[in-house]
């Protein structure tokens, strides 16, 4: 949704990504951000660099565009989109820069803002690593819902960071205020389990779904997954710790495989566990973090696997799903299937049927469905 966005003192056009999204309702900032910008405008004038932790869509980038910025993110999505309100509106680019979550952290930053994640392990990860490169008295300020916030997100900032505070709640959100006391205090991430039924260990870093068991999903999916040589080039579309790709490769170990996500540390922990797991296939996989599949060439794979999520950021919303089938069908060469697995009540069999012109069901319990698309030529 392109919005004028009135933060602080200051009027952005914001947009949320990815561009072609169907729900144009979503905004691309919060009060979160109105908040953490308030704050710092009031407490902390005088800041000259930022350490910027999870900005979803670049509203704090581009507000703070002035100051020498470090924004770090496991998203993709959120890297593009930050680029892109920068470009929209004119701003100066010399002095920002974009990690991923998995990059060092750097060590010289006047102020560190935090995003709140939803995944409690990623957070003490991210706290971890600050807790490395902080030098005592970096103030450290978080900004989420205040229905988000509990008790164990206040331990997490005193156990890895210092003293730490809450602000009142404005417009449903509030402050975290933390200040650094110096000394590492080490993150148990990334950690590994074994695949039950195999002789493989995943090995998962913080901010991956289930990230220390195998999902009921993907136990469901394995049920469905090809075991026969038909298909050669196969994409793990939405890949995760890449369990079903992996899966997928023992069956069928003549068959490449593509392992795409937007988060980093789940495309980092998949090349892990084929890494480590079937190192010997290792050359016939890539491993890409994307925005679903734009960019990947028309009429190229013979199947895509793929569980489609139904939220983007704190956000509950069908429009990836969409994207993933859409770009899924171009990318399928003629006959190409695409298989999923999703809850029964999200309905894909309609989505598929309308899209592909056909679909199958392949399985099914009480929670999951397994469905299987063909691209036809009566149907491009």
């Amino acid at each position: 949704m392109t919005t004028q966005a009135q933060l602080g003192d200051k009027t952005f056009t914001l947009e949320r990504f990815p561009l072609d999204q169907k729900n144009r309702s979503l905004q691309a900032w919060d009060s979160a951000d109105e908040y953490l910008i308030n704050y710092v405008n009031e407490h902390h004038p005088d800041c000259r660099s930022l350490l910027i932790l999870n900005d979803s869509f670049g509203a704090l980038a581009c507000y703070f565009n002035k100051l020498t910025v470090c924004s770090v993110n496991d998203s993709y999505i959120s890297h593009q989109a930050a680029a892109y309100n920068l470009q929209e509106n004119k701003l100066p680019t010399a002095d920002f820069t974009q990690l991923d979550s998995l990059s060092a952290l750097p060590q010289d930053v006047d102020l560190v803002l935090i995003k709140t994640p939803r995944n409690v392990g990623f957070l003490q990860f991210q706290l971890s690593e600050l807790s490395e490169v902080l030098a005592p008295g970096t103030p450290v300020i978080a900004a989420g819902k205040t229905k988000e916030i509990h008790n164990s997100t206040i331990k997490s900032f005193e156990q890895f960071i210092g003293e730490t505070k809450t602000s009142l709640a404005v417009k449903k959100s509030r402050l975290i205020l933390s200040t650094a006391k110096g000394g590492y205090k080490a993150a148990d991430f990334p950690v590994t389990w074994e695949l039950e039924g195999t002789e493989f260990n995943i090995t998962n870093h913080a901010n991956v779904f289930s990230r220390d068991s195998l999902d009921i999903g993907a136990r469901f999916f394995f049920n469905y997954l090809p075991e026969t040589p038909k298909a050669k080039s196969i994409i793990d579309l939405g890949c995760g710790n890449g369990v079903v790709g992996l899966m997928t490769l023992a069956r069928c170990p003549n068959a490449s495989v593509t392992f795409v996500d937007e988060s980093y540390m789940a495309v980092e922990s998949a090349r892990l566990n084929v890494e480590i797991n079937l190192g010997d296939k290792f050359d016939n996989c890539e491993f890409i973090e994307n925005d679903c599949l734009t960019g990947f060439e028309r009429d190229s794979v013979d199947m895509v696997l793929c569980n489609p999520p139904f939220h983007q950021a704190q956000a509950v919303t069908d429009h990836i799903a969409w994207q993933m089938f859409k770009q899924a069908k171009d990318t399928l060469k003629e006959g190409g299937e695409l298989r999923i697995i999703g809850n029964r009540h999200l309905d894909y069999h309609d989505k598929l049927n309308r899209m592909f012109g056909n679909c199958k069901l392949l399985g099914s319990n009480k929670k999951f469905v397994v469905l299987s698309a063909t691209k036809n030529s009566g149907m491009l």
